[in-house]
């Protein structure tokens, strides 16, 4: 049992580095340090998924002169990465940058009006001015 854990290490690491981005958006109050927390949140589900789609020996998945007048030939899909993970997490990774540049600009525009980045003296002010 403990070689079968121990075997699976990155994935210890990645549930991990999700704790480490889970703890820093919910137990921070400060939002530049919440915006952190999630981008290693994100970090660490983008590398779970992309380990996923790696196999040991395998190679990737072009087929080289298939199809070309010699007969049908089975294809052993087994001996194929699957790219499916790995596309899939670089619109992720797109998604990723955009939603960090929005935050980093209503973050900018949060300091300008409030002059602070700390949750708890926003707070403070919009209830003593009402807003």
């Amino acid at each position: 049992m403990l070689e079968y854990i121990i075997s699976k290490y990155n994935f210890w690491i990645y549930v991990i580095l999700m704790m480490i981005g889970l703890y820093a958006m919910m137990g921070k109050r400060n939002f530049v340090k919440k915006l952190i927390g999630m981008n290693i949140f994100q970090s660490a589900i983008i590398l779970f998924f992309v380990s996923t789609g790696v196999k040991a020996g395998a190679t990737v998945p072009i087929l080289s002169g298939h199809g070309h007048g010699h007969g049908h030939e089975l294809i052993e899909v087994a001996k194929y990465i699957n790219p499916l993970p790995h596309v899939l997490m670089l619109t992720a990774i797109v998604v990723s940058i955009a939603t960090t540049g929005v935050a980093l600009a209503v973050l900018i525009l949060i300091y300008r009006r409030y002059n602070t980045l700390e949750e708890d003296e926003i707070l403070k002010i919009r209830k003593d001015t009402g807003v």
